[in-house]
C-alpha cells in the first residue's frame, strides 16, 4: 500500500510541474484525418460512393464496439464486402434516390452500415440477417455466404435485399409512425418469439393474413415485412403468398397493403408500386455490375 501511495504522489507532482511549465496550448488538433497512404483503394471508393454523397460510414472491418458481443461472429471478407457495397448502392440507396430523391435518402438512410461475415445465431434455431438501431446503424450478417461468381437475385432478395428494405422501413416508421388501425387488424394473432415454433408454419401465417412467419411476431415486424417483401420478392412470389393465404387471408393482406401504400404516399410522398417497379428495373441490370473490381 505504501508503494502505491508513493507512486500516486509522484504522478501528481510530475503533472503539476508539467502544467506550470506549459504556458501555451498546442494549436494543432489531436484528431487527424485518415492518412491517405494507409487507405486501400476500397476505402477510397467507399469515401466517394458512401461517405461524401450520403454521409454514411461503411464499416467492413469488424469492430468490437460495433458488434453484438453476445454472438460469436467473424469479419466479412474484403472480396465479399466490395460486392455487397456495390449491391447495396445499386439496389437500396439508388432505388430510393430514383423514387424519392437523393436528399431523402441522404436524410433518412442510417449513418453506419456494418457488415459481419457470419450469421448471428439465436437459441431458438433462428439467426439474424440484419438489425437496425434507432435509425442510425444497419448491420448485415452472413456476408461471407455470398457467392459473387453465381449471383441470383432471388437469393440476394432472400438473404440481403429483403433485409435492407425491411430495416429501412423500420427507420421510416420510427420517424413517422403508421396508423394504429394497421396494428389492430391482426392484434390477436401476434405471437412474439413463438413465430419460430415448428407449429407456426408459413401456411398458417399466410392464412391468418401475414406475408411471412416472422410477421407474426408483432405489429412493427408485420408492417415492415409486408413492405419489404412486396418490393423485393417479385410478383410471382407475391401471387404464391396470396394463393396460400386463401380468400380470408388475402383479404387481410390486401387490407394491410392498402394502409402501407397510403402511409408511404401521405407521410413520405412515395408510391409503393413505383418503389417496387424501380427495384425490379435495377435488379434486371444487376448482371452489368462488376462485383469483383472497383
Amino acid at each position: 500500500m505504501k508503494n502505491i501511495k508513493i507512486f500516486l504522489v509522484t504522478i501528481i507532482t510530475a503533472t503539476i510541474a508539467w502544467s506550470c511549465s506549459e504556458d501555451k496550448l498546442n494549436s494543432e488538433s489531436v484528431f487527424k484525418d485518415p492518412d491517405p497512404a494507409l487507405q486501400t483503394e476500397f476505402d477510397k471508393w467507399l469515401l466517394e460512393n458512401y461517405t461524401y454523397p450520403y454521409n454514411i460510414s461503411f464499416k467492413y472491418k469488424m469492430e468490437d464496439i460495433e458488434s453484438n458481443m453476445t454472438y460469436d461472429l467473424v469479419p466479412a471478407t474484403v472480396k465479399n464486402s466490395i460486392a455487397m457495397a456495390k449491391i447495396i448502392k445499386h439496389l437500396w440507396l439508388e432505388v430510393y434516390d430514383d423514387v424519392a430523391g437523393v436528399d431523402f435518402t441522404r436524410t433518412y438512410i442510417p449513418r453506419v452500415i456494418h457488415l459481419i461475415g457470419s450469421g448471428a445465431y439465436n437459441s431458438n434455431n433462428t439467426f439474424l440477417l440484419g438489425t437496425a438501431e434507432g435509425g442510425l446503424k444497419v448491420t448485415l450478417f452472413r456476408i461471407n455466404d455470398l457467392n459473387i461468381n453465381n449471383i441470383s437475385i432471388s437469393l440476394l432478395s432472400e438473404w440481403y435485399l429483403h433485409t435492407m428494405h425491411h430495416e429501412f422501413a423500420h427507420i421510416l416508421h420510427q420517424t413517422k409512425d403508421y396508423p394504429s388501425e394497421f396494428k389492430a387488424i391482426s392484434n390477436n394473432d401476434y405471437i412474439g418469439d413463438d413465430w419460430a415454433a415448428s407449429t407456426a408454419t408459413l401456411a398458417i401465417a399466410n392464412q391468418l393474413g401475414f406475408v411471412s412467419r416472422y410477421a407474426r411476431s408483432e405489429a412493427n415486424e408485420d408492417f415492415v415485412e409486408l413492405l419489404s417483401i412486396y418490393v423485393t420478392k417479385g410478383q410471382a412470389n407475391w401471387n404464391a403468398i396470396l394463393a396460400q393465404a386463401g380468400t380470408a387471408g388475402t383479404a387481410i393482406i390486401n387490407q394491410k397493403l392498402e394502409i402501407v401504400k397510403v402511409y408511404l404516399r401521405n407521410s413520405w410522398g412515395i408510391e409503393l408500386d413505383e418503389l417496387r417497379r424501380v427495384f425490379e428495373l435495377r435488379a434486371s441490370t444487376l448482371n452489368l455490375l462488376d462485383l469483383s473490381n472497383l
